[in-house]
């Protein structure tokens, strides 16, 4: 069922990004299947402590409130606990802040274990201090009984109901740990095996899981292993590895990971650390721009703030701006690290896999190794995992032109005939 809403924003000191931001949260009402019936501005010095707008701003929103029956009014900013008692008491409708819409988005979203666990995590953490506050919670006592834990006239259903919470809260948290060590491992392996990682990252929607399924479809196709992409904010929440094996046997691994949005919860982000891990591992950062947005800018900055809270730094990152057959860019183009393409339309992928060859493959050498007859598991490694170019049976054994990582080289030094 569709609801109806307004969106309400307090503009501080001629905020530059305002606009923006306004956006943005029609589009995440959007998202959570909200109808947004009326925007409401504005300008302050600062937000009013116990109302967020003023007075004079209260009474306009109640009559709005009064005449159109919407059923919500949504908050561009976070709200304290009380903001959210008075403005509900003064409305006479339900109130939510960006936040909230955001974790609603999320837990909506969420499919594997892991996703849940985490904005199961972030929605508590989010409603704690606010049951304290909450108009709805009957605040009768429950009466001690001697011998009990409950003392004098006994505790209030709030507080049980708090220490139920945070109970609940440490025993997701111990759930999490566990999902997060079976990543680690993971990770570990994958170093062991040393194939590359390329994360790809940006704001959501901006075309990952699209630029993502056109690889997997191109070099593993068959293997129905296609992420789930729809023209909508945070599409998946899931962190997806696909290894992806180009035709000369170089392989990578291609991560997808949760898309980003300006003012994420810090609870959510603080949930979501261990799913972004992924990308602190990475060799390379593919940064995914909506090309096509008026925002972009604003949008490429959420993401690299984003990424510098949860400690990702230095590492190498190819700035890939998609959907640029929606402006008046020639594309494809290469501009050095950033590229213009079209993952929808398949223009520009074959740049985008030429940029990513040149900042990972460095370490590839071509050599001619012999091979023993009686070591004829070293021919089969350096056909799964090398660029064969040549190879011929001779009397002492195969002899075999590859192209293929250093580590192998220093490996298998002793067949080496030259490189």
């Amino acid at each position: 069922m569709t609801k109806n809403a307004i969106i309400i924003g307090v503009k501080i000191n001629n905020q530059k990004d305002f606009d923006y931001m306004m956006d943005e949260l029609e589009n995440l009402a959007h998202a959570n299947n909200i109808n947004v019936t009326e925007r409401l501005v504005q300008s302050l010095d600062k937000i009013h402590a116990g109302h967020y707008l003023g007075s004079g701003k209260i009474d306009e929103l109640k009559d709005i409130t009064s005449e159109t029956g919407v059923d919500m009014v949504i908050f561009n900013d976070e709200l304290s606990p009380y903001q959210i008692r008075n403005l509900e008491e003064l409305l006479d409708v339900e109130v939510i802040d960006r936040t909230q819409l955001i974790l609603d988005i999320f837990y909506k979203r969420a499919k594997t274990k892991e996703a849940k666990l985490q904005v199961e995590i972030a929605r508590l953490q989010y409603e704690l201090p606010r049951m304290r506050t909450s108009r709805d919670e009957k605040l009768d006592q429950q009466s001690g009984a001697s011998g009990t834990s409950n003392r004098g006239a006994g505790e209030t259903k709030l507080e049980i109901n708090y220490r139920t919470i945070k109970h609940r809260i440490q025993l997701l948290n111990k759930e999490l740990e566990n999902v997060i060590k079976e990543r680690s491992i993971q990770r570990k392996q994958r170093k062991k095996n040393q194939i590359p990682v390329v994360s790809l990252v940006g704001y959501t929607n901006a075309g990952k899981s699209t630029i993502m399924n056109k690889f997997v479809n191109k070099f593993n196709k068959g293997e129905s292993k296609e992420v789930f992409e729809k023209d909508m904010l945070f599409a998946t929440l899931e962190t997806s590895v696909r290894n992806i094996t180009l035709p000369d046997k170089k392989k990578f691994l291609l991560t997808d990971t949760v898309g980003f949005v300006s003012n994420l919860p810090h609870h959510l982000i603080k949930a979501f650390r261990s799913t972004l891990e992924e990308v602190r591992e990475a060799d390379l950062l593919i940064h995914v721009v909506d090309y096509s947005s008026i925002h972009c800018k604003n949008m490429m900055e959420t993401t690299n703030s984003t990424l510098a809270e949860v400690g990702i730094k230095d590492v190498p990152v190819v700035y890939v701006y998609n959907k640029s057959d929606l402006t008046e860019k020639e594309i494809p183009e290469d501009d050095g690290d950033s590229i213009y393409i079209s993952a929808k339309k398949d223009i520009g992928l074959d740049l985008l896999l030429e940029k990513i060859y040149e900042k990972i493959f460095q370490n590839y050498e071509k050599a001619v190794f012999l091979i023993p007859y009686n070591k004829g598991e070293i021919v089969s490694h350096f056909s799964e995992n090398a660029s064969v170019l040549d190879i011929k049976h001779e009397e002492n054994g195969t002899k075999i032109t590859v192209e293929c990582r250093k580590s192998d080289i220093e490996k298998y030094k002793n067949y080496i005939i030259t490189n």
